[in-house]
């Protein structure tokens, strides 16, 4: 079955979750302001910039779940995912996964925010695959560290690939749906990228190869 794989932030969403869920940790007190909010944003930054350090940032990010019991956690990411994410679906994200839906494609979402915020999310857009940096739980607590391959630039490549040999699916004929230059190379790999409301970068490589590109907001 033909693929059709979306990035997350700044695609099938209109903002960033991975930041934002800091932002609401701050907002709700759980992570102290002064410690974390001006590092969250340097953070964000560098991730725009492409120039982010994903293994100190995951670090950084994973940290604050160390310190609470999942119950705790879950709570408090259903609330975020209800009152902060729910209004940043792109106006659009509906009618290209259904578009996607009935023509029988299989649909996956990839993305460098890690499992813990981006799987609610998924499953609010109703899409079962999710391939994203998983955070390690031992003994029913996050250890802050993460399993695996971060899926952060060509690490998408690598995490896609692992799951393709795994399940036994194709690229072949294959859609991506991505904002960011930070997805150069997952973009390259399948036979149709698609820049959505992309980037000043992408922007300018998507028009000179003639890449489609489309506006979801």
């Amino acid at each position: 079955m033909t693929l059709a794989i979306f990035d997350l932030d700044h695609t099938l969403i209109t903002g960033d979750s991975d930041y934002l869920w800091g932002e609401y940790m701050v907002e709700t007190g759980i992570v102290d302001e002064l410690k974390f909010r001006k590092r969250n944003e340097i953070f964000y930054q560098d991730y725009q910039r492409g120039t982010l350090d994903n293994d100190v940032y995951l670090a950084f990010a994973l940290e604050p779940l160390t310190h609470y019991t999942l119950e705790e956690l879950y709570t408090w990411r259903a609330d975020y995912v209800e009152k902060w994410i729910k209004p940043l679906i792109a106006p659009g994200a509906g009618n290209l996964l259904d578009k996607h839906r009935a023509l029988n494609h299989d649909l996956l979402i990839i993305s460098a925010t890690n499992l813990f915020v981006t799987e609610p999310i998924a499953q609010l857009l109703g899409v079962s695959t999710v391939l994203a940096t998983e955070p390690e739980i031992v003994d029913q607590r996050y250890t802050g560290r993460f399993l695996g391959t971060p899926t952060y630039q060509e690490g998408k490549v690598i995490a896609l690939r692992e799951w393709l040999e795994n399940t036994g699916h194709s690229i072949a004929g294959s859609y991506f749906y991505s904002d960011s230059m930070n997805d150069l190379s997952l973009l390259e790999q399948v036979d149709h990228p698609v820049a959505v409301n992309p980037d000043d970068q992408l922007k300018t490589i998507a028009e000179s190869r003639n890449w489609k590109i489309i506006d979801l907001l």
